[in-house]
């Protein structure tokens, strides 16, 4: 965390790139959530799957000793579960689209991250295009994080102008 809170600290974007299990779903986005690095603002975390959204939302609000909905929800197509003190929101990709079409300056949204970026979908790329296009023209200071297992890091790093990245070792547990 403390190279990952630094590279924001140069860039509104970053990359974090760590192997299955090593916390990139359930611990960064808490972690964020407590540091200095988004004041009040809410954190928005894509994932491409409904059901990933409502698990991961659930196990991360249970780390909290909350419930769903409290400092952690999910919204997804057909279902939501949030409410005024949250402040990660695990949502799809088509839910974020949508989100950034109705308020393209994104309102009380300090950090968006894209989770699982390797599974690529038009989805995805359209959200972070659109994402890109807010932190360019309407709210620089709207950060972005990709994070991924298998992501190609040099290569997605050179095409967003050489976006840092955070490589985490991690550790691996069988199975």
């Amino acid at each position: 965390m403390p190279d990952l809170l630094r590279a924001f600290k140069n860039s509104n974007i970053a990359i974090l790139s760590a192997p299955p299990g090593a916390g990139k779903t359930t611990r960064v986005p808490i972690a964020l959530m407590r540091s200095d690095l988004l004041k009040d603002q809410r954190l928005l975390m894509l994932e491409p799957r409904r059901l990933a959204a409502i698990r991961s939302a659930e196990f991360m609000a249970a780390q909290q000793g909350e419930r769903t909905g409290d400092s952690v929800g999910y919204r997804i197509r057909g279902d939501s579960k949030t409410g005024p003190h949250t402040r990660v929101e695990v949502l799809t990709e088509g839910i974020l689209t949508r989100m950034l079409h109705q308020h393209a300056d994104m309102p009380g949204v300090g950090m968006i991250i894209f989770d699982e970026f390797h599974e690529r979908s038009i989805h995805a790329d359209l959200g972070l295009a659109l994402a890109l296009n807010v932190q360019q023209h309407l709210r620089d200071n709207l950060l972005i994080l990709i994070m991924s297992a298998t992501l190609e890091g040099t290569r997605l790093s050179a095409l967003l102008g050489n976006a840092p990245i955070v490589e985490c070792k991690g550790n691996l547990f069988s199975v």
